[in-house]
């Protein structure tokens, strides 16, 4: 009985003055109500107000539908924050006259989540993480998720003073905490937020953790939560109706020209490039014409952008004549802007590495961007599937390491290897090529690829031919023994 008194306190120490009296806990459906009318003299306005959007389906939506939803709820205000992987935040106190109040801008996001076919729970409470915690326990709360607008339904708190109260009964699933904080705070009694604020704080960050307790302050308003504001990913798109058809390649480069002079313009504003840049040519009653043309490294230059351009558009057959185009960006890239080297490229070691996107994008234009790739490294100890084709995308930074000398990633392990290892003869056990092969060091012996069923169990060798090549060559462990040409070293 001494330490009752000591749970019943607020997260707050004992010796701390006694916290002011809670309002009860509300019933479920005590939330819903619009907020309409004038406001009671005892009422504490919230300095912020924050609408929560739970989408409430199946599976989590991906990042880009949340980033779409997010860019038409900018509409209604302009502090947007994402919360991946299933719910959205925005602070609404400020344009809750624009939109007739609560419940007129909660039928414009629910209209908003409609129209991109995803049900939503609301949810309004003065601070981000409560009006969350609200909007996911919508459904124990006996809410259904809203599919239009004429059928949301909010749950709200306005009252700051009544916010611990109507938490009280939440359940602390929807804090989303560990499983395994959840399950022993269940079996000391512990399923709601109201029974986790009485706790003591002291102890409760000595048994849970300081960051829980964090949560249960930035829950309540103890302490501010400042979430970082969502801003959508500027594009340019430029469209061009053509007062006559085209079917000439360089009559439709000089019309894009000036679309490319704008795109240009566009990116040195904003001190970013474009890695991809799509060019649409509408005909009449079929569809458009693609033309992708992908880049080696962020670029803003629109005569260099047009020449690439036009390399890619002399490649291209047209279907018919065009009547129409426009020009796409893709995702703006930072650009990291370099000062260019005192000695030209081959004078007094003056280096090139500069040129090498601009030759990659050139040859990629004019062979086709099947013709022209990179390579990753993948962790696989195995050789034939310890590398991956990419986009031969290059920064500044790295294209100005590439003219370093840094160490091969594969160790003693050869650039070139066949596409598929060439069985070789042998005589009294040992491989033979163009005559006998002389081995070198020691075997480096790989036995992996169980899990996948490509299981491998080789021992490699470095071995020199007649001629002085030196190869890359392996012995299976497995009967019959067989020996293997695998890669060949520069």
């Amino acid at each position: 009985m001494r330490h009752r008194r000591a749970l019943e306190l607020p997260l707050e120490d004992s010796a701390a003055a006694p916290a002011p009296r809670q309002a009860p806990a509300s019933r479920s459906g005590d939330l819903l109500h619009p907020i309409v009318g004038r406001a009671d003299a005892a009422t504490i306005a919230p300095a912020e107000l924050w609408l929560a959007v739970h989408l409430a389906s199946p599976s989590p939506p991906a990042q880009q539908n949340l980033e779409r939803l997010g860019a038409r709820a900018q509409r209604l205000t302009p502090r947007v924050s994402l919360d991946p992987p299933d719910s959205l935040l925005l602070e609404i106190k400020g344009s809750l006259h624009l939109f007739g109040g609560v419940a007129g801008l909660s039928r414009e996001m629910a209209g908003e989540c409609s129209r991109l076919q995803m049900p939503c729970m609301l949810a309004v409470a003065p601070t981000p993480l409560a009006a969350l915690a609200l909007a996911r326990a919508g459904r124990k709360l006996g809410v259904s998720p809203s599919r239009t607008a004429d059928s949301a339904a909010v749950l709200t708190i306005t009252d700051l003073a009544q916010l611990v109260g109507k938490l009280s009964p939440l359940p602390l699933a929807a804090l989303r905490w560990p499983q395994d904080t959840l399950n022993r705070l269940a079996r000391i009694g512990v399923r709601t937020i109201g029974e986790a604020l009485r706790l003591p704080r002291a102890g409760f960050a000595r048994r849970f953790g300081t960051v829980q307790l964090q949560t249960l302050d930035r829950l309540i308003g103890r302490v501010s939560d400042l979430k970082d504001r969502f801003e959508v990913r500027p594009r340019f798109r430029r469209r061009r109706e053509l007062i006559y058809e085209l079917e000439s390649h360089a009559a439709l480069l000089a019309v894009l020209t000036p679309l490319l002079a704008q795109l240009g313009e566009f990116l040195q504003a904003r001190q970013c490039g474009v890695l991809t840049l799509e060019c649409r040519l509408r005909h009449r009653g079929i569809p458009p014409t693609r033309c992708v043309l992908r880049l080696a490294a962020p670029l803003a230059d629109a005569v260099q952008l047009a020449t690439l351009l036009g390399e890619r558009l002399n490649a291209l057959v047209l279907p018919q004549p065009v009547r129409a185009c426009e020009l796409r960006s893709g995702p703006l890239v930072s650009r990291i802007l370099a000062s260019g080297e005192l000695w030209q490229p081959g004078e007094h070691g003056g280096g090139a590495a500069a040129q090498a996107p601009e030759l990659i994008e050139r040859l990629r234009a004019r062979l086709g961007p099947e013709a022209v790739y990179g390579l990753r490294v993948i962790e696989d100890h195995r050789p034939e599937a310890a590398w991956q084709v990419r986009e031969p995308v290059m920064t500044l930074p790295a294209a100005a390491r590439g003219s370093q000398n840094d160490p091969w990633p594969f160790g003693h392990r050869p650039p070139w290897l066949l596409p598929v290892p060439r069985q070789l003869n042998e005589r009294d056990g040992l491989p033979r090529r163009r005559g006998a092969l002389r081995l070198l060091g020691e075997a480096e012996r790989i036995e992996t690829g169980w899990w996948d069923g490509h299981e491998i169990a080789r021992d490699y060798y470095t071995a020199v031919d007649a001629r002085g090549a030196r190869l890359w060559v392996f012995r299976e462990r497995e009967l019959p023994h067989r020996w293997f040409l695998h890669g060949v070293f520069g």
